[in-house]
């Protein structure tokens, strides 16, 4: 008995290592960690399920002196007297402490009236600093001229201004701030994102492969309901268990987990040597030289002094030294279809920094050997 139980564990060893020879649970864990699962919620948002854009002018009040001086605040303080029955001259609200804003923010899909949003507050005017400032009411309106939300509050500004007569110190913006909750909500706005028993799935990043694993997943779990229309819209139709529940349909949607698909991309921005490079982006095999020439010009200028009483006058004599320094060439190959990793080890190797890495990579796709896409910022 235990020969022959021994004799079947050998077996199943044996069947277990042809059918997953070495290398091949590598690459699938490999494969997954270059494109994980990620939850359909953070992949793509339904289609009317929006944000709205609301904006405003105010006046902020109670500044230590840092209003402006424009004649913009002077108008807008005036006109709000004039609101509440008082007639005010120029001269007599001649003052340092207000200050001429813009109020903007967003305003969140489904946010019922009495629910409060946060807002951002910016000087219009001169204005030096917001620090102290407590935004009037002000009417918040939408890009229909509705108004949706109004905003009041203290501001707070993430910063400071010190100055004296001399000297001058300041940390970050304070000519802008925000007010936590400063706005409440006035109206709500339709969302229709359910109409003719069916909704539409916008994708962030549209990709047709992401597209249709995104279709066949909700098929695999609901039923051939979805189809992809294009690279950055999926069609679902509610399920008959779920059609008067729209909501609870899209929460099943949103905990739905997919391996998205990109577009091998290398992004480069020259101006601060960042290399950005996708997982998926191959070489083909390629020869990579690398090599500085630094030349260094010095000026040493030496003062001679004639000798006393000689009658000489004294002068500046140029003093050029020169220095060339070459280093010597390193050669690296990378074999065909080589990862990412493969070239970044190469380019480690070589000891290139990353402006070397920038030229090398243009160098590479200018031979045709870089299979991605090369965005240059």
């Amino acid at each position: 008995m235990f020969r022959r139980f021994l004799t079947l564990c050998l077996v199943c060893l044996v069947a277990f290592c042809f059918l997953n020879p070495i290398g091949i649970l590598p690459l699938a864990a490999y494969a997954q960690e270059l494109s994980p699962k990620v939850r359909v919620k953070d992949l793509a948002v339904v289609e009317g399920a929006r944000s709205n854009q609301l904006t405003g002018m105010g006046l902020v009040v109670g500044l230590p002196g840092t209003g402006d001086r424009t004649g913009m605040a002077t108008r807008m303080i005036r006109n709000m007297a004039e609101q509440y029955g008082l007639s005010l001259g120029t001269r007599e609200i001649r003052s340092r402490n207000i200050a001429a804003v813009s109020v903007v923010c967003n305003l969140p899909p489904f946010t019922n009236p009495g629910q409060t949003v946060d807002v951002l507050v910016s000087t219009l005017g001169d204005a030096k600093s917001l620090e102290g400032g407590v935004l009037l009411q002000t009417p918040l309106k939408a890009a229909n001229g509705g108004v949706y939300a109004v905003a009041q509050g203290p501001v707070t500004v993430g910063g400071f201004t010190a100055e004296g007569m001399a000297a001058r110190v300041s940390k970050n913006v304070t000519t802008t701030g925000r007010i936590a909750g400063g706005a409440i909500v006035e109206r709500d706005v339709p969302m229709g994102y359910a109409s003719d028993s069916k909704l539409t799935l916008l994708l962030r990043q549209p990709d047709f492969t992401t597209a249709h694993r995104l279709a066949s997943s909700i098929n695999e779990k609901f039923g051939r309901i979805a189809l992809p229309i294009d690279a950055g819209r999926v069609e679902v139709a509610f399920p008959p268990a779920y059609a008067q529940y729209p909501a609870s349909f899209v929460a099943s949607l949103e905990q739905l987990e997919i391996r998205p698909d990109t577009v091998a991309r290398v992004v480069i921005n020259e101006r601060t040597g960042t290399v950005v490079l996708g997982g998926n982006v191959k070489i083909s095999a390629v020869a990579v030289s690398h090599g500085n020439l630094t030349v260094a010009v010095a000026e040493a200028p030496e003062v001679v002094q004639p000798e006393p009483f000689a009658g000489g006058r004294t002068a500046i004599v140029p003093r050029t030294e020169v220095v060339v320094e070459e280093q010597r060439g390193r050669v690296v190959s990378m074999k065909a279809s080589a990862s990412v990793e493969d070239l970044v080890d190469a380019l480690n190797s070589i000891g290139a920094t990353p402006r070397d890495i920038i030229t090398i990579l243009q160098a590479i796709n200018d031979a045709g050997a870089l299979h991605g896409e090369l965005v240059v910022m």
